[in-house]
């Protein structure tokens, strides 16, 4: 490497014909270097399968359409006969195009060579699974964060080099986290910063057989997909619309004010901490529910509702107005 910083100028971004994210399935797994993340026996292994078995011969995965190519799977922590066993459930004739492995050297000793090789003489290959991640890592050393992003960032990088998307399947922690699923993935957030998209896997109860699928990337916008796991695969419900993914983001007192705002056919006009007894709020303080309604006040139009603020000799008044009335 040189001394010298390599640039490009903006114009020359513009004229240039730069290619453009590839998908391995419309609009839901692209190449690059993709995480599959889920606590232990939510179905990841299932939705490996299927999505190996769509791939390897062309057929829809989850209603997406697919590209047809060669597929290697490294199912590190089963056997043959209990793969054999989840193929007889879910085809009745395959190919060529989708091998496995049972056993893979790791990270440090050697596997991206070993994928060279493979690659080299399956040239068609354009998924790649390691089921799991943690079954090819080394020793994890004193920074978390720095061992996750490198690892996760040789798949990477040789998924960038050949074109191709390699899933890797990992877990996720006990502990939930409501505001943002993808905090849950176990390790730091070293291997979700390295990933070009993650797949989060999720279920309200374990012998439950609906799952949400959570999408998170660089090249795709933030979607949900309601799964159910019926004849051994996982199958397509629903897309949770882009409407109630945006208001999950908006925090519960600026919900609680809208109800309260539906339940008066005028307007409202008070301090903050009248607004909190009025509305029966037990969740902000005086200062964040101001704060708050006025980070929001976009959605709150949106909804119906129009906020104001004033400040008189005394107090600081918030204003609450039916948008509609304002006409």
């Amino acid at each position: 490497m040189s001394g010298e910083l390599e640039v490009r100028s903006a114009q020359d971004l513009l004229d240039s014909p730069l290619a453009s994210v590839t998908w391995l399935v419309e609009e839901l797994i692209p190449t690059g270097l993709v995480v599959l993340a889920g606590t232990p026996k939510v179905g990841k292994s299932w939705f490996s399968l299927g999505l190996s078995v769509s791939v390897s011969t062309g057929q829809p995965f989850l209603e997406h359409a697919t590209e047809r190519s060669g597929v290697l799977y490294l199912c590190l922590e089963d056997t043959y006969a209990r793969i054999q066993n989840r193929l007889f459930h879910i085809v009745d004739i395959a190919n060529d195009d989708l091998q496995f492995a049972i056993m893979a050297n790791k990270l440090n000793g050697g596997l991206i060579m070993q994928l060279e090789r493979y690659l080299a003489s399956h040239p068609a290959t354009r998924l790649i699974i390691v089921d799991t991640l943690q079954k090819v890592r080394a020793t994890i050393g004193d920074s978390v964060y720095a061992s996750d992003y490198q690892d996760v960032g040789l798949f990477k990088a040789f998924a960038d080099k050949h074109g191709l998307c390699v899933l890797l399947v990992h877990h996720t922690r006990k502990m939930a986290d409501e505001a943002n699923v993808f905090n849950t993935i176990s390790g730091s957030n070293g291997i979700l910063g390295a990933a070009d998209e993650c797949l989060l896997l999720a279920k309200d109860a374990m012998f439950d057989g609906k799952a949400t699928l959570s999408i998170t990337g660089r090249d795709v916008d933030l979607a949900e997909y309601k799964l159910a796991f019926t004849d051994c695969r996982w199958h397509l419900i629903e897309q949770t619309s882009r409407e109630e993914l945006r208001e999950r983001e908006v925090p519960a007192c600026v919900l609680t004010v809208l109800d309260f705002m539906a339940a008066r056919p005028g307007a409202w006009e008070g301090t903050a901490t009248q607004l909190i007894d009025d509305a029966g709020l037990t969740d902000a303080t005086p200062a964040v529910l101001a704060k708050r309604l006025n980070e929001h006040r976009a959605f709150l139009v949106e909804r119906g509702v129009e906020y104001g603020f004033r400040r008189t000799a005394t107090a600081r008044l918030i204003t609450l107005t039916h948008a509609h009335n304002q006409n």
